[in-house]
């Protein structure tokens, strides 16, 4: 993470006598109510300040439970290489914060736990009576059966051997998705898994060592697994920090990553399933200001690597930044530009942001839109998650530097920490969890601790559940019917009737949903596929391709190749996930599109389409595009680039046939 500091205006030695001077000052909860008076929300929201010091100290992350009460990991004991060492002996806590008088305010707080196997724990899920906590090299699991809000005793390891330790950069936290699995990421330094021995590298579905080293996976990594840490899969590489994943009700992943020091690159990324990120190059690894052909002209763009095929463009670049939690936010109770939308906190420039997405092609274009930021030069936004009502709380590290292993308030009694609430403006402030809530009533819940919980009982009555599902999957609320979705086609002999009618329905969202479940629960693609391969929407498409990758069906190369035909030449989205189809299939793939399309391959999308491949007649072709006398000098350099994605003697034939034609 970037280090940010409040600006120097006098001499090092007067700045540090200040800054001690102000930690005094801005301790306990008289000054908490006070700098909450400089927050600065949306014009169309309100924030109240909802727990301070001493009840909370430096919140690294943040989860909310299906009762509304904040659950807080918190890091006192950070960076225990530094000068100050250890400032907690006995470890660091994972608090639970409670209003229980409905005023809108913390009265309660608890200590779950307390240890040195979570000093700065840089994640939290609160799944019923489970707790899972990310401290690198390991991923913990509590569990309180007996719902005294303590551990029922030391925690067992889910994984291992995950590097970043006492590092921002490390273990991420979890969350639940809408197909009953835990989504997780693990920044660069993270970057590889293991077994809970820590003895093995973990082996995921695609059959790859998570080891980093790319082989194929390097740097960052996001991941889904089953809810007892099987069935890994990889779903993304070669992110710097991407430092939390989010997951909506339809299965679409979202992330930010952090950019280098000064390169003002932090970036939001769609997560497009198996793609490469650019992080680092794909196959020497080395960083983005190595000289490269057709490299990138502006910073930003050079330092993902967004000119390389095989390269998942960026959704929105947002500048310099440390970014820290992220959430979609699937409320009704805040105004209608933040629903359905990511929310985001950026602890460096210090703001949560939304990001409001529309489709385009296979992709999406966003913007950004301000929820709340402070004129208090100590408020950093650590984390951003949304209670059972509704409403989203902040947390708040609030140090008068964030990042680059530093911290201010590194002394026994002036250490801080916040937590606020946003509401709707003019609302009374009143935060009011029902108690009364059916299997039905949590899983349509803004907030993921029920929607665990609903879908965990939902799931266990199978088909008996499916006329209290079919209430949901009938309404008007696009995610809800994705919920639904998830559940009916879980029980047995239902699945193909559901996916079949998500399939034909008018919202590409449940088409794509329906798509994903099928691959989920391991029915044939190949007839969905041939069924949703002319479909109107890129995406769904786009998803189609997807599908096909590692398919060894016949019929895939084909379907394939119809797909590749419908390639418009703009849609970098659209080209990258057929790109990813073609893993370990380039040549048949590819060689059904050389077939179906015959000498009309050269056209613009179909240079794009060489261009993104790599079979054994790439390389020939590529030459080809590069000796066309209507090929312009500025676009040859990217041609070029692509040669350094081949391999094989069929490359070295072609550079000897480029060379010879004085190329």
């Amino acid at each position: 993470m970037k280090s940010y500091r409040i600006k120097p205006t006098l001499t090092a030695v007067a700045a540090l006598s200040l800054a001690i001077n102000l930690s005094a000052q801005r301790h306990g909860p008289a000054a908490a109510a006070e700098q909450a008076k400089l927050l600065q929300p949306h014009p169309e929201l309100q924030a109240t300040l909802f727990a301070s010091e001493p009840m909370l100290l430096n919140p690294a992350n943040m989860d909310i439970d299906a009762e509304g009460r904040v659950w807080v990991t918190e890091g006192v004991n950070y960076r225990l290489f530094k000068p100050w060492g250890k400032i907690q002996p006995e470890g660091d806590r994972i608090r639970i914060l409670e209003d229980t008088n409905g005023d809108g305010r913390a009265d309660l707080a608890k200590t779950f736990y307390q240890g040195n196997d979570v000093n700065a724990a840089l994640g939290i899920a609160v799944l019923g009576t489970r707790v899972i906590v990310s401290c690198s090299p390991k991923v913990l699991l509590f569990t309180d059966e007996n719902g005294d809000d303590k551990a029922d005793g030391p925690p067992t390891v889910l994984f291992n051997g995950i590097g970043g330790v006492d590092h921002d950069h490390g273990a991420h936290a979890f969350v639940f998705g809408p197909d009953g699995k835990l989504y997780f990421n693990v920044g660069n330094n993270g970057g590889q898994l293991k077994t809970p021995d820590g003895k093995s590298f973990i082996v995921d579905k695609a059959g790859n060592e998570v080891n980093g080293r790319g082989q194929p996976y390097r740097q960052g990594l996001v991941f889904r697994c089953n809810l007892d840490g099987s069935g890994v899969e990889t779903l993304g590489y070669n992110f710097r920090n991407n430092y939390e994943v989010a997951v909506d009700s339809f299965g679409t992943l979202w992330q930010s990553d952090n950019d280098d020091d000064g390169n003002r690159g932090v970036r939001i990324n769609f997560v497009m399933e198996f793609g490469n990120y650019g992080y680092t190059d794909e196959f020497t690894g080395r960083g983005w200001r190595t000289k490269r052909t057709n490299q990138e002209k502006d910073v930003p763009s050079m330092h993902w690597y967004q000119n390389d095929p095989g390269v998942i463009p960026n959704l929105l670049q947002t500048g310099q930044g440390s970014p820290t939690g992220i959430a979609v936010y699937e409320g009704s109770l805040l105004p209608d530009v933040f629903r359905g939308q990511m929310m985001h906190c950026d602890a460096g420039p210090r703001i949560v942001r939304a990001y409001p997405v529309k489709r385009s092609g296979a992709g999406y274009t966003g913007e950004t839109v301000n929820m709340l930021t402070s004129k208090d030069p100590w408020y950093r936004p650590s984390d951003v998650c949304t209670a059972p009502d509704g409403s989203v709380f902040v947390a708040d590290w609030h140090d008068g530097h964030v990042g680059g292993h530093h911290m201010t308030d590194h002394k026994p009694g002036q250490m801080t920490g916040r937590i606020y609430r946003l509401t709707p403006k003019g609302s009374d402030g009143r935060y009011a969890v029902s108690q009364k809530q059916t299997a039905l009533s949590m899983l349509a819940s803004p907030n993921l601790a029920a929607r665990y919980i609903g879908w965990q009982q939902l799931n266990k009555v199978g088909a008996a559940a499916e006329g209290t599902l079919v209430k949901l999957w009938q309404g008007d609320d696009q995610r809800l019917r994705a919920r639904a979705l998830h559940l009916l086609a879980r029980i047995d002999g239902l699945e193909k009737k559901y996916i079949g009618t998500a399939l034909g329905d008018d919202n590409p969202d449940i088409r794509i949903t329906g798509l994903r479940i099928a691959r989920e629960r391991g029915i044939d693609v190949i007839p969905l596929v041939k069924q949703l391969a002319g479909d109107p929407s890129a995406a769904v498409r786009r998803e189609c391709a997807i599908a096909l990758r590692h398919n060894e069906s016949p019929e895939a190369p084909a379907l394939w190749a119809k797909l590749a035909q419908q390639h418009d030449g703009n849609d970098r989205w659209y080209l990258e996930a057929l790109g990813l189809a073609l893993d370990r299939q380039q040549d048949k793939f590819f060689g059904a599109w050389l077939e179906a399309v015959g000498s009309e391959w050269d056209t613009l999308a179909g240079r794009d389409i060489v261009w993104r491949s790599r079979s054994k007649k790439t390389p020939d072709l590529l030459v080809k595009i590069l000796l066309d006398e209507k090929t312009g000098e500025a676009d040859k350099p990217r041609y070029i680039r692509a040669l350094d994605f081949q391999s094989g003697p069929e490359k070295e034939a072609a550079l000897i046939k480029l060379l010879s034609a004085g190329g």
